[in-house]
């Protein structure tokens, strides 16, 4: 029987994503609200968000067989509660936000995983006397205990460095803190953890090292990892470059480490019958491994690699658990070897005059088959005032490329930021 699957801000191309999975019986695919009403709306209202997507359940003409989450809060938020009240397989809301708050989410780290947890202080952005009762060591991280993709978070020196983070972190803080305030409320919040509310901030030790993400599912109690990633900076050292898949500057005997820490980790929550991302730091020089964060759910930043490299998308996991299925995944029956998801950056700031037209999109794919341009910008934009950009450099486009081999991915990305040509005035 054709299962009605439900995925909010549903875009074009996670539809094509989604075209490589076959469901047994096949499946209807239905967006639930859109992009920009959960992804780059300015101001979220989390219990309106709710009321709409409940309603436009509950208005649909036939069976509610499954609902899938791959963003970022709302909707990593709204969809465990909406399959609760229709009774479809997901985590608990509770177990999600455990890990989606990133306070609560340390403080169960330290409980289960401590040799990978580094050190940290929440702290009130808004208390005169924050650094004060900091007891973490310059230089450290700030963040918002949730944001969105490294947003608003800080590397800071010294007092001047952070007064000037906690400044912007104020300014901004209420877009993903109220609502998420919201989300609170639908859970029992530990009184270690409740701070300064949605509004709580974390000093965090620096960790280096080599960045890897495990991805993979509980299911009924069943812990499986279908792909590791490597996730690989810039020269900065702030901000991601690219994704590669599958992983391979990392030894193997670290990856299953990687792996075992994060099913400690998830069963100490209670998480089940959902997916997951893990993303960790690994110091070759010491051997020390440090567990950054866990995410409740799939990737989207992974999907068109697995399905370049393993034959289809992930969605293939998260449609068969939402479906209450042992999930399967095929694995290495892909038309390339590697994969990655690539960012074409820029450091400055400055008003776009021109982006790259259909034509120069269509040489470079007819060059690299396979390559998908996600253009993020439009003539006009100021970079500056672009939604759900990290501090330290914007996005311009999106890249996902496959090759042979890693030597080959690599050269394919720099001749793919060769060939794609964007323009700027300047602005001082």
């Amino acid at each position: 029987m054709t299962k009605n699957v439900f995925v909010p801000a549903l875009t074009d191309l996670q539809r094509g994503e989604i075209g490589t999975v076959d469901i047994p019986g096949g499946m209807r695919l239905h967006g639930l609200l859109d992009y920009d009403t959960l992804i780059s709306a300015e101001e979220f209202d989390f219990e309106d968000l709710l009321d709409r997507a409940r309603n436009e359940l509950r208005a649909f003409d036939g069976d509610v067989d499954a609902i899938i989450a791959h963003w970022d809060f709302p909707t990593s938020v709204i969809v465990p509660i909406l399959a609760a009240e229709f009774g479809l397989p997901s985590p608990s809301p509770e177990s999600v936000i455990r890990s989606e708050h990133k306070l609560w989410s340390r403080v169960l780290q330290r409980e289960s995983v401590p040799e990978c947890v580094p050190e940290f202080s929440a702290f009130d952005p808004f208390d005169p006397d924050a650094l004060d009762k900091i007891d973490v060591a310059f230089p450290f991280w700030v963040k918002p205990i949730k944001s969105h993709s490294s947003q608003l978070g800080f590397e800071v020196s010294d007092a001047e460095e952070f007064a000037a983070a906690t400044e912007r972190i104020r300014n901004e803080i209420g877009r993903i803190a109220d609502p998420f305030d919201r989300a609170l409320a639908h859970v029992t919040v530990p009184e270690q953890v409740r701070a300064a509310g949605a509004r709580t901030c974390l000093a965090e030790q620096i960790v280096t090292g080599t960045q890897a993400a495990p991805e993979g599912s509980l299911f009924r109690g069943e812990y499986h990892v279908h792909g590791v990633f490597d996730m690989r900076k810039d020269a900065t050292g702030h901000s991601f470059a690219h994704l590669d898949y599958p992983a391979h500057t990392v030894p193997e005997a670290v990856r299953q480490q990687m792996i075992e820490v994060t099913e400690r980790y998830l069963r100490h929550t209670g998480y089940d019958n959902g997916c997951f991302n893990s993303e960790f730091m690994w110091d070759a020089d010491t051997g020390k491994l440090w567990l950054i964060e866990v995410n409740t759910r799939i990737s989207q930043s992974h999907s068109d690699l697995f399905a370049k490299v393993d034959g289809a998308s992930n969605h293939a996991v998260a449609i068969d658990v939402a479906l209450g299925r042992r999930p399967e995944m095929p694995h290495r029956k892909g038309e390339f070897a590697v994969a990655a998801q690539c960012m074409v950056p820029h450091y400055d700031d400055g008003v776009v005059t021109r982006v790259p037209g259909d034509d120069e999109i269509a040489a470079l794919r007819q060059r690299f088959p396979g390559t998908v341009v996600r253009i993020e910008v439009e003539v006009g934009d100021r970079l500056s005032e672009l939604p759900n950009q990290d501090p330290y450099r914007y996005k311009l486009a999106t890249l996902y490329i496959g090759a042979a081999d890693h030597d080959a991915l690599e050269q394919r990305y720099r001749d793919c930021l060769e060939a794609l040509s964007f323009e700027f005035e300047e602005v001082y």
